[in-house]
């Protein structure tokens, strides 16, 4: 019985780049090639400008797998095979940086010790 059937979306891991293609883990016992003309319907010079070795990608699965080899011929062309992530925010500095920090904690710190001081009498 094929695990992977024609039309799939399949998600695997990245491991090898080569001119004619991207091999790709899907389980531990499946892997996939995806040839450089099932990369892009644009001329593809050079596959490794479109993923990268660990990479976790999404690709179609463009023929039955083969049960003899648990070999699967995918395709990233037309799909978006990307994880969208979330972009970090950048952190943006104040003017007067941990000057407030500094200038506060002193007075926290007092604040604290009274509470506490108060809190022990009444025990």
């Amino acid at each position: 019985m094929n695990r992977y059937k024609k039309g799939e979306m399949v998600t695997g891991c990245v491991t090898g780049i080569e001119k004619y293609g991207i091999f790709v883990s899907l389980d531990e016992y499946y892997s996939g090639l995806i040839h450089i003309s099932e990369i892009s319907e644009f001329f593809v010079k050079d596959p490794s400008d479109y993923v990268h070795v660990g990479e976790t990608i999404k690709a179609l699965v463009i023929d039955d797998s083969d049960v003899d080899s648990y070999h699967v011929k995918l395709s990233i062309k037309n799909i978006d095979y990307k994880f969208s992530r979330k972009r970090k925010k950048k952190i943006i500095e104040t003017p007067n940086g941990f000057n407030t920090l500094s200038q506060y904690l002193p007075q926290w710190i007092s604040q604290k010790k009274q509470e506490i001081q108060i809190k022990m009498q009444k025990n």
